[in-house]
């Protein structure tokens, strides 16, 4: 292809809207551009790339025995009425009506449809094990899309579904698939790795991200130097804090004092009450289904919210409103507790923190504004817990296992993987005939990729302050032709030819054919990152010689005869 006849419109300066690297660049180097928030049309060289991680994405689905479908993504509300997914998931929902005011559903995930054609293809267990994929359009209604592909509106991903007779088969196709995504990333060039994480709203039993580390991504991950433990923080557990909850007491019952205008941790932890965040019981108040529910934890802790979700059996659950906890304690935020809890508490579930497991001489709120109450022991004055692990990890914990100090770095999710167990086929009827004559529910898996967010990790993980370093499988052409004079010249003649050269051996290459200056070719040529660039001068020729720069790489010179040789011999090296 040459440069004057596609379209690469490349920028010099940052757009405003660009919050990270990768975003930036895509736009600079001209790989996409916005129609609004979260939206974005993909221009030639972003739709190279695109299509050619799509390709890696399915050489790979192929080889793990997936077969190809494609579902629609208008889906019919009736479906996720039928998963329960309807109410759950209703805060990513796009929903839209026809002429005839019939409400339809614009699918963020195909779950749903796959089961229901399960439930009408699948019916004995000689048909197992399934593994069905496809890559296309999915479409979440973000609160708040921001970071370019990151979180977008409408996104590209491939999202495939196994079916098996028995949780052990479901386990094999779940392993089949995670070693997929392990070869997927690899050849994309991502340094890419699985942790432990949180099902969500998908639903299921156990499940794996795939991380790519990076200070922009939206992810935190607990991990321990020796590799033995990742798991998203969503997810991650701990020994507990570093310093010890208190678990002496005085034997007193709970002891009411005056708190005037405190109504933080800190403000209890200062001056003359002096009772650090570690000895205090935080109570957090939340609306679920309609209904209030309490969550203890220490002072010094912060609630996990996917935790909660587990505990709570939903994702859609808020924080309870000020007048809504007065109503529930009786007290406004700051001066809460579940110690002697008024009469239109009874029934109020509460959840508290492991870290709070025999917990004395502890401060809490008193449900009355301007008092707390001291001396508290948990399991002697709080009624009907349910014990949970709510908190969120710290650096320096200990792990679990090991003991080893817990590391928390940032990192962006291009890929889940989910064991769901019976939750869709149970609820849809996707049932099969077992060998002994019974009928039972299939037991699914399903894998996502976010294809358009995988580009974007590739940008973020592969640049240098030049621009893009794409990795060579990836890249939306293979090699860059960069000659130093305009038409008509002796370096545009020996441009011509090698591109002709290269282009009958298959290689993809781009000539840049414009009539400018050659220091803008060469900030064009970095900024937009083609894996190796050759440039051919009016002077370097004369010698009978070219240059080669791989990206990010040393220049070395070269015979103008064995450039076509050399230039395809690197690409080999490269792509082994």
């Amino acid at each position: 292809m040459r440069w004057s006849q596609t379209l690469i419109p490349t920028l010099k300066e940052t757009p405003a809207e660009a919050e990270i690297l990768s975003h930036q660049l895509l736009l600079r180097a001209g790989l996409v551009r916005k129609l609004t928030g979260g939206l974005y049309t993909f221009l030639p060289l972003g739709l190279r790339s695109l299509r050619k991680i799509e390709r890696i994405v399915r050489e790979e689905m192929d080889r793990a025995g997936a077969l190809e479908v494609s579902m629609p993504a208008l889906q019919p509300p009736e479906i996720w009425q039928q998963s329960g997914r309807y109410e759950t998931a209703a805060d990513v929902l796009y929903k839209v009506k026809d002429r005839a005011r019939k409400e339809w559903v614009l699918g963020p995930t195909h779950e749903e449809v796959i089961t229901s054609l399960a439930a009408g293809e699948i019916s004995s267990y000689r048909q197992m094990p399934r593994n069905f994929y496809q890559i296309g359009l999915k479409f979440r209604d973000e609160i708040r899309p921001r970071f370019g592909l990151m979180r977008a509106k409408e996104f590209i991903m491939k999202d495939a579904y196994s079916f098996d007779v028995s949780d052990d088969a479901a386990m094999a196709s779940y392993h089949k698939m995670y070693d997929a995504y392990a070869r997927i990333f690899a050849r994309c060039g991502l340094k890419a790795f699985a942790v432990e994480a949180d099902t969500g709203v998908i639903g299921g039993n156990y499940s794996h991200e795939f991380m790519v580390p990076a200070e922009t991504g939206e992810n935190d991950v607990a991990y321990l130097e020796d590799g033995s433990y990742a798991a998203n923080i969503e997810k991650a557990s701990s020994r507990g804090p570093l310093l010890p909850t208190p678990s002496v007491s005085t034997g007193a019952t709970p002891e009411l004092f005056a708190t005037p205008g405190v109504v933080t941790i800190e403000a209890l932890a200062a001056a003359p009450y002096s009772v650090h965040g570690v000895a205090q019981i935080k109570t957090l108040v939340y609306w679920v289904n309609g209904k209030p529910a309490l969550c203890l934890l220490r002072g010094d802790d912060q609630a996990n919210e996917a935790k909660l979700a587990g505990c709570f059996g939903t994702t859609v659950f808020r924080a309870a409103t000020s007048d809504e906890i007065f109503g529930v304690l009786g007290a406004h935020p700051g001066s809460l507790g579940a110690v002697n809890m008024p009469g239109a508490s009874t029934g109020v579930p509460i959840y508290a923190d492991l870290a709070l497991r025999g917990a004395k001489g502890m401060t809490t709120g008193a449900n009355q504004d301007g008092f707390h109450l001291r001396h508290v022991d948990i399991e002697r004055d709080v009624k009907a817990i349910q014990w949970s692990d709510l908190r969120t990890v710290r650096v320096g914990e200990l792990s679990v296992g090991s003991g080893l100090p817990i590391k928390i770095q940032r990192a962006i999710e291009v890929g889940h993987v989910f064991k769901l167990g019976t939750k869709y086929s149970e609820k849809m009827g996707a049932t099969y005939l077992a060998e002994d004559g019974q009928r039972r529910p299939c037991v699914m898996g399903c894998y996502g990729i976010g294809v358009t967010r995988t580009l974007q990790a590739v940008i973020e993980q592969c640049n240098d302050k030049d621009g893009i370093r794409w990795p060579l499988n990836v890249a939306p052409y293979q090699v860059l032709i960069t000659p130093l004079g305009g038409a008509g010249t002796a370096a545009m003649k020996a441009a011509e030819d090698l591109y002709a050269a290269l282009q009958s051996r298959g290689i993809e290459v781009l000539l840049d054919d414009r009539d400018e200056r050659p220091g803008v070719k060469f900030k064009d040529a970095d900024l937009v990152g083609i894996p190796l660039r050759v440039g051919i001068g009016e002077k370097s020729l004369a010698k009978g010689e070219i240059e080669l720069k791989p990206r990010g790489g040393a220049l070395t010179l070269c015979p103008v005869a064995d450039a076509e040789t050399r230039v395809a011999e690197w690409i080999k090296q490269q792509a082994t």
